[in-house]
């Protein structure tokens, strides 16, 4: 009998294309070249090299890469143009050492001192600092302590039977508490996960930012002597709170933060005309690849 199905043999994919299809292989030894993450940055005719403002991005946290190597690349292009100035004026500064022990470089040095002789801000007059003063009176007030206690039912927030546990036993000893069948400083003792139990639950003194959120918004309002009337739940579980002792804050007087206005109104009126001097030296040069923000932008850290 004649065979009339001949099996064909499965191409190889070793086999290479078929002859004149025109098709060319991709040499698989040598990588792509990775595209630039920038078109090309310059000042005045001044490469900015990719690799510096890759390097810089580490000094500028973000959200996003993207966002952190655009501040990074604002950054040394500011520094370019402040080079260029200083150079242009034959400024020379002196290294200095900074506040934080670092060794000024000799580039640092010429912008500092380029700055400092070419910037100037007033002074804040009394006239000035009082009027900030009344404006802003609520800046200007000591901060409110509380002398707090509480007891923690812990409980893990990924749990959820945990967690419904923990807010049921929590609203029980409110319960008893409320009843008088049971004294805040015997519960705390016998149940509370916190050391404080210790104590009787008296975490002490107290001040805004001491406390988690939560925590700290009870502090707010809950009234001298009183226990919260329902638990309130953190991320480490649900507590119970009293407010042993509250001292209120007072306003500050004038004469107190005289000296503090001044210094943060001289350094805003500072951080302003750099950045106007900035502004205007970008507006003369020739900066391509990159738009530089006007006189109210970020452009000074």
């Amino acid at each position: 009998m004649v065979n009339l199905f001949t099996p064909q043999q499965p191409k190889s994919y070793d086999d290479g294309p078929e002859p004149g299809s025109g098709y060319q292989a991709v040499d698989a030894k040598v990588p792509p070249k990775a595209r630039p993450v920038f078109s090309q940055i310059s000042v005045n005719g001044v490469t900015i090299a990719e690799s510096a403002i890759l390097a810089e991005a580490q000094n500028h946290p973000a959200d996003n890469p993207g966002a952190a190597l655009k501040a990074a690349a604002e950054a040394l292009v500011i520094r370019e143009l402040l080079l260029q100035k200083a150079a242009e004026q034959q400024v020379i500064g002196t290294p200095e050492t900074t506040a934080d022990g670092r060794k000024e470089t000799a580039e640092d040095a010429a912008i500092r001192h380029l700055i400092e002789t070419t910037v100037g801000a007033p002074s804040a007059g009394d006239a000035e600092c009082r009027r900030f003063y009344e404006n802003n009176r609520a800046r200007f007030r000591s901060e409110p302590i509380f002398e707090a206690s509480h007891i923690l039912l812990a409980a893990d927030p990924a749990d959820e039977a945990a967690r419904r546990q923990a807010r049921a036993e929590a609203e029980q000893m409110i319960a008893d508490m409320e009843a008088g069948a049971v004294h805040f400083a015997e519960l705390a003792r016998a149940r509370s996960a916190c050391p404080s139990a210790q104590q009787g639950g008296n975490l002490g003194q107290l001040s805004p930012g001491s406390t988690v959120p939560e925590f700290e918004a009870v502090l707010m309002r809950l009234p001298e002597g009183e226990v919260t009337g329902s638990p309130v739940e953190t991320r480490y579980g649900f507590h119970i709170i009293r407010m042993d002792r509250r001292i209120e804050g007072e306003q500050l007087p004038f004469d107190a933060v005289r000296p503090r206005i001044a210094a943060w109104l001289e350094a805003a009126a500072w951080s302003k005309a750099v950045q106007q001097f900035i502004a205007v030296l970008a507006a003369e040069a020739a900066i391509e690849g990159i738009e530089i923000g006007g006189a109210d932008g970020p452009l000074v850290q």
